[in-house]
């Protein structure tokens, strides 16, 4: 997939969002399941808990952690509602819902972390003048069924630096961010009989 405005803006912001892929499935009330090497369900208005990893042999130090995060931010309320995210030294969380375009559709997690990924990977590149894979080309996702899911995931997520033995307390990292007002606004859990997350890892 390619943005339809070539380059970067020149004050090396987050370029413009792609316009709408004919290659993507519009994501709207009907279940989609995909697949590379897992499995991915999507299915309109829901939230997900995603994560990604470095490509092997990658690290992001802290300059790169301060990129992920602001790029994350950049979109939020644009393309999807950002509950939360941890960016860790070698992989992403993210909590969030997708937003519906003006046609009624969602936009689907591969455009999602196209912006995401696809941004900060040039600009980790260009901080550091290096080129390569910054990501790995999988992720995981999983759709939230219910409120506790939810909360059990925002405490993971906020807990994983401590647990990591990179802070103190979660208030001491700079790199997650949470949104609790958000929640009220936007989370979407599966609808009851739907489809269950990907099996746990």
């Amino acid at each position: 997939m390619s943005h339809s405005q070539s380059g970067d803006p020149p004050d090396g912001g987050p370029p413009a969002p792609p316009g709408p892929d004919r290659r993507i499935r519009p994501i709207d009330s009907r279940l989609l399941r995909t697949r590379r090497t897992l499995p991915h369900w999507q299915l309109g208005g829901s939230t997900y808990f995603l994560t990604y990893r470095c490509a092997p042999g990658r690290a992001l130090d802290e300059a790169d952690r301060s990129l992920v995060l602001g790029n994350w931010r950049h979109w939020d309320r644009r393309r999807y509602l950002l509950h939360a995210i941890v960016v860790m030294p070698d992989h992403v969380h993210v909590l969030t819902t997708p937003v519906r375009r003006e046609d009624g559709t969602f936009y689907s997690l591969a455009e999602i972390l196209h912006t995401n990924k696809g941004f900060s990977a040039r600009a980790i590149n260009r901080l550091h003048a290096t080129s390569g894979p910054v990501w790995q080309d999988e992720r995981y996702d999983r759709i939230m069924r219910d409120e506790p899911e939810f909360w059990e995931t925002w405490v993971y997520m906020n807990n994983n630096p401590v647990e990591a033995g990179l802070c103190p307390t979660p208030e001491d990292y700079p790199w997650w961010y949470g949104d609790a007002q958000g929640f009220e606004e936007g989370f979407s859990p599966a609808r009851p009989g739907g489809p269950p997350g990907p099996p746990d890892s």
